[in-house]
């Protein structure tokens, strides 16, 4: 259990962990903190964006659409590895998930079975959306998953977490298959070794 970091000890977190990061008009005030609380976090959820294009992922993930206003998470990783920020605060990213799950991540033991959706993730999780259709066969560059590896490994290093408090959104929510075609078990063995 913790309490969100400042933004700008986010900031610091993403730049000390040598990530690239491109500051998005008012991503530090730009939240949904009027619809319910952010915090206690406890962990940080991985998910693909299902587009195409760096500008047009990054413009749908800050202002959201139709039905789901944005941000729809706190940071974008784009195929070149930078780390686009577009919120902070409580962001549409997690939705409801299990809270089996969240207790396995709050204790950093071996995951269940995402089996009901009962348990608001916005409050609990920092997102980061990966710019990738999601499709099976849209690659995942290199030097992005490593992006993804020290993002997350960033504000695990502040809150002092393992990997095991790493998750994708496929182990959180029924139903969602994201991040496809990267192994969470891969990306929390990587986290793991960065951390240690």
């Amino acid at each position: 259990m913790a309490t969100p970091m400042s933004a700008s000890r986010f900031i610091g977190a993403l730049k000390d962990e040598g990530l690239t990061v491109v500051e998005v008009g008012d991503w530090r005030t730009h939240n949904r903190n009027h619809v319910g609380p952010w915090g206690p976090v406890h962990g940080v959820m991985i998910h693909h964006t299902v587009t195409k294009g760096t500008a047009s992922t990054v413009r749908i993930c800050r202002d959201g659409y139709a039905g789901l206003p944005g941000p729809l998470c706190h940071g974008v990783i784009d195929k070149r590895g930078r780390v686009h920020l577009v919120g902070y605060g409580r962001a549409n990213h997690a939705g409801s998930g299990d809270d089996d799950v969240l207790r396995a991540v709050i204790a950093e033991t071996a995951l269940p079975p995402d089996n009901e959706a009962n348990t608001d993730g916005n409050r609990h999780f920092y997102g980061f959306e990966c710019e990738n259709l999601g499709d099976g066969k849209d690659p995942w560059p290199a030097v992005q998953v490593e992006a993804m590896e020290a993002a997350a490994a960033a504000v695990c290093r502040v809150h002092k977490w393992n990997a095991p408090s790493v998750i994708g959104h496929l182990e959180w929510q029924p139903g969602k298959i994201d991040p496809r075609g990267v192994s969470m078990a891969s990306l929390r063995r990587r986290i793991d070794e960065r951390l240690s």
